[in-house]
């Protein structure tokens, strides 16, 4: 073997790089599997039992709350409050996702239930629901800008007329005063 065709074969496996380490942690379950699960998942009210369905029900629910309308929030809300569920924080999360999509009313509600219940959640769901009240506050804070901005416009509008109405004030004595010059 020559030395080009080995060094071919080096840089090859160089720029290759992960695609032929093993994955990590992730060996015992295939993609069909995974598929499996998750199509045996119920779609209902998600709970916090630990399963292959764990996140493709609470991902299903707030993508289903982003989707829909206030009709369908209200009639998910009504569903939340009437499901019997062991544990209150499920309900709570639950209705706090469904929140975080509502009007802008409800996002300091959706918000607090996320602050309040975030850590009865298990491990594997929190950065999920973290990610959401992230993104939640994101949006808050950005509606607080935007409604700054806003006055701050209307502001400045306001005191643009004040100016103009002064200006037109002043353009009409210095005419009066023009018009006194001329006249013997």
């Amino acid at each position: 073997m020559s030395s080009k065709t080995l060094f071919a074969c080096a840089t090859t496996l160089w720029l290759a790089g992960c695609e032929f380490l093993p994955e990590q942690g992730r060996a015992d379950v295939t993609l069909g599997e995974e598929v499996t699960a998750t199509m045996d998942c119920l779609g209902g009210l998600p709970t916090f039992e630990v399963n292959a369905c764990l996140l493709p029900e609470w991902i299903a629910l707030g993508l289903a709350s982003q989707r829909g309308d206030s009709d369908w929030r209200s009639a998910k809300l009504s569903e939340v409050e009437q499901t019997l569920i062991d544990r209150e924080e499920v309900r709570h999360l639950a209705r706090a996702i469904t929140l975080a999509w509502g009007s802008e009313r409800q996002w300091s509600q959706a918000a607090d239930l996320f602050e309040t219940h975030l850590g009865a959640a298990p491990e594997q769901l929190q950065p999920l629901l973290r990610y959401w009240r992230n993104d939640l506050e994101g949006r808050r804070a950005m509606s607080g800008q935007l409604a700054r901005s806003q006055s701050a416009l209307a502001a400045q509008r306001e005191e643009n007329q004040q100016l103009a109405e002064k200006l037109e004030a002043l353009t009409a004595i210095e005419q009066n005063i023009n018009l006194r010059q001329q006249s013997p």
